[in-house]
């Protein structure tokens, strides 16, 4: 009997622990390993146009968007499945012409940080890009982008997805002086 009672005790401490867990935002690793799955999937979809497009509005939920931001400024967001198909040169645009896969460019995601939330995750990561002006020697910072993660019967995906790029007037802003 007592090896019953002590049993049913540690098994109601277990639950409680785990909820405790649970409420707190913390979520296990493999939370952690399907984000970044997300954020390397964005990459490949969009140096690729994958689906026409499809495969890169796919990665967010049915109300997700993604925004430009310059100088500290969100531009126009880009919400709905057609839109963000768009975005990334697919949809009704049919993946031609779009300038960095002309170029050969390839997106770079690093130094990701994923910080559990309430609904989900928020995220930042900087973003490199590869290949820029043809040159697939070249490497470039382009700013990092603001993300809040939220999971769905789908899996993780993007509930937005901010870009805060290193423009300058819709320019590309000169490297710092060193």
């Amino acid at each position: 009997m007592q090896t019953r009672m002590m049993l049913v005790i540690l098994l109601i401490l277990a639950f409680t622990a785990s909820a405790m867990k649970a409420g707190s935002g913390e979520f296990a690793a493999l939370d952690y390993i399907q984000i970044q799955q997300l954020v390397a999937k964005y990459a490949r979809a969009i140096d690729t146009c994958s689906n026409n497009g499809y495969d890169y509005a796919d990665l967010f939920t049915a109300d997700g968007y993604f925004a430009p931001s310059m100088n500290g400024k969100v531009g126009p967001k880009f919400q709905g499945r057609e839109r963000l198909a768009e975005v990334s040169g697919g949809g009704t645009q049919g993946c031609k012409n779009v300038p960095w896969i002309k170029e050969g460019v390839r997106h770079i995601y690093v130094n990701h940080i994923i910080t559990p939330a309430a609904e989900g995750a928020t995220g930042t990561v900087d973003m490199l890009m590869i290949g820029l002006g043809g040159d697939p020697n070249k490497i470039e910072h382009d700013g990092y982008y603001e993300d809040v993660y939220v999971r769905t019967p789908q899996g993780w995906r993007f509930k937005s997805r901010v870009h805060h790029a290193l423009l300058n007037e819709g320019k590309r802003a000169a490297p710092a002086k060193r």
